[in-house]
């Protein structure tokens, strides 16, 4: 049994990392280190090598990943790099060190062709180069760490960090009296600052402090909507006038395929480590909330 002390965050300019450097005074009984890019370039190999040559952790919480969807498309490369071949490292030297580790993966494993909540041993099926990039680094941990690492699948991410569809849909709403939204895609939107307090509270688990085998789990906020419901509840909720109507995704093409359907099934995740998650829109209020007072 390894008890975690020292904890590293890769990507810790993203919205997870930025939403795990908001609640770390809470959890100051722990050394947490945040990695930049400029210290910890998972594009490069030699970064990883060197960095982790200087450096040894009791736990690592791999939050960057390439996530520009569309844009993998025409940078499979680079998304691969740092998608999988990355992970791939991070896995083989997490083992080396004996140190747990827990990956951030993506509802985008799936078609999105089902109409019940993915579980965690459903099949895959990746539609674009992200998704695919993504289950590679799952697939990656999976065949290397037999024992200590968690895969964390989790959807439709925003914060009060980075770009997000929050931020973009308050920031069209300044210019536009009317947006169209596209309403046939379902699933959860999942706020960071949740996701890292459910982090924070299986690292604390006596069932994550054992020795345990390597698994997958789903991580969303609760509840259900599509893009369409979650843009009028961002405007309901911030008092905004604005007129959104619904799309299909064929009236707004991109170049990445999106699931369709990507709710995920949070009843392993929640049972294993006594997780209360909360609903989608209150802690989009609470988002909200926050976003007014910075902007103040």
């Amino acid at each position: 049994m390894t008890e975690v002390n020292a904890i590293l965050v890769t990507g810790s300019n993203g919205q997870l990392g930025q939403s795990f450097k908001k609640i770390a005074k809470d959890y100051n009984n722990y050394d947490i280190i945040f990695a930049t890019r400029g210290e910890l370039d998972l594009s490069d190999n030699n970064s990883i090598s060197n960095y982790f040559q200087q450096n040894s952790f009791d736990l690592i919480i791999n939050c960057a990943a390439h996530t520009a969807v569309d844009k993998a498309e025409s940078e499979s490369e680079l998304a691969d790099t740092i998608n999988h071949l990355a992970v791939e490292q991070l896995a083989e030297i997490a083992k080396q060190q004996q140190a747990k580790l827990i990956h951030i993966s993506t509802d985008y494993v799936f078609n999105g062709q089902q109409y019940r909540p993915y579980i965690e041993t459903d099949d895959v099926a990746p539609q674009g180069v992200y998704g695919l990039t993504k289950l590679k680094g799952e697939q990656a941990v999976l065949r290397i760490m037999e024992n200590n690492a968690l895969i964390l699948r989790t959807s439709w991410v925003y914060s009060e960090f980075g770009n997000n569809f929050v931020k973009t849909m308050l920031r069209l709403a300044n210019d536009r009296d009317s947006l169209n939204v596209i309403f046939d895609q379902v699933g959860t939107p999942t706020y960071a600052t949740d996701l890292a307090q459910a982090i924070m509270t299986i690292v604390q688990n006596e069932a994550f402090q054992q020795n345990f085998s390597s698994e997958l789990v789903h991580y969303s906020n609760e509840g259900v909507c599509s893009w369409y419901d979650f843009a009028k509840t961002i405007f309901e909720l911030s008092g905004i006038t604005c007129d959104v109507s619904p799309i299909e995704t064929k009236d707004y093409p991109t170049p990445a395929t999106r699931p369709h359907y990507s709710l995920l099934n949070k009843a392993k995740i929640k049972q294993r480590y006594d997780l209360t998650i909360p609903y989608w829109k209150d802690s989009l209020q609470h988002c909200l909330s926050v976003l007014q007072e910075n902007s103040e």
